[in-house]
């Protein structure tokens, strides 16, 4: 029986995963943005459900969920990283106002989560933390470009988290989920008001994908959730879950170039060294 604390449970990976989670006797704190949201948890599970309003940007809003989740169940077994929302522009599109909040919510938010958990974490000698990135944290594409740094970031955090923690037993789960049939492309993306159409033949086409693909995604939300517990629960997870065929393809694609680059390039490469 563990101890979750997700974030973003109002929809979407966060809600369902509060739902297996719960429906299997496991103990929740489920967080969102909108305290009402969250009714339905501590209605069906009274006992094992404790609900907090939760703004991973606000200041002592990760401690005091982090401390619930001590003050009622004793410890924390699983931090899941899940707020989060998406962005659609070109990069000269954006704008400080529409790019730094995306900032603020998927990279600095997930830190501060994360130190605030470390110190019971570290204390138990245990312990998973899951970072919810993206297959857009492999490959950038026109269009995503602000979402594309901001799942990088994410990225290249978790692996470094990763080797600090793993000596104290505590295992970082990296999850890059593809189009899944979820909100995302709704109420949890923004798109630049600014529009210059030179860039309609390249960024434009993330605003075409949005509006013909809400609600058509092939990914299963509920097998996408299945698999996450799966690997939360292995006694040795896999620091990276692609989760959907698309991100394997993305995968392949990304390595295949770079394999490309270094090969054409690599006697000018090697020769930037010292000789002697």
């Amino acid at each position: 029986m563990k101890v979750w604390l997700i974030t973003g449970c109002s929809g979407g990976f966060g809600k369902i995963l509060a739902h297996r989670a719960l429906a299997r006797g496991d103990r929740v704190v489920v967080t969102a943005r909108n305290l009402d949201s969250l009714g339905e948890f501590t209605a069906q599970y009274p006992q094992t459900a404790r609900a907090v309003e939760l703004d991973v940007t606000r200041a002592g809003d990760a401690q005091r969920a982090v401390s619930l989740a001590e003050k009622e169940f004793g410890r924390l077994d699983v931090l899941v990283n899940n707020a989060g929302h998406g962005m659609i522009g070109a990069i000269e599109e954006g704008t400080p106002a529409e790019y730094r909040p995306l900032f603020e919510t998927n990279v600095f938010g997930l830190i501060e989560m994360t130190r605030a958990a470390l110190p019971l974490l570290r204390r138990q000698k245990g312990g998973r933390i899951v970072n919810l990135s993206s297959g857009a944290g492999l490959r950038g594409t026109a269009g995503h470009g602000y979402y594309n740094a901001t799942k990088f970031a994410v990225e290249g955090l978790s692996d470094a988290l990763s080797a600090e923690l793993a000596p104290l037993g505590i295992a970082v789960i990296v999850v890059e989920p593809g189009p899944f049939r979820t909100e995302f492309l709704g109420r949890s993306m923004t798109v630049a008001r600014n529009v210059i159409d030179d860039y309609t033949v390249s960024a434009g086409g993330a605003r075409t994908y949005r509006a013909t693909n809400d609600g058509r995604q092939l990914g299963d939300p509920e097998k996408g959730v299945a698999l996450m517990m799966k690997a939360i629960d292995s006694e040795n997870p896999p620091l990276r879950l692609p989760l959907s065929a698309r991100v394997i393809e993305l995968a392949h694609a990304k390595f295949a170039a770079f394999g490309e680059a270094v090969a054409i390039w690599k006697e000018d490469i090697v020769s930037t060294g010292f000789q002697d």
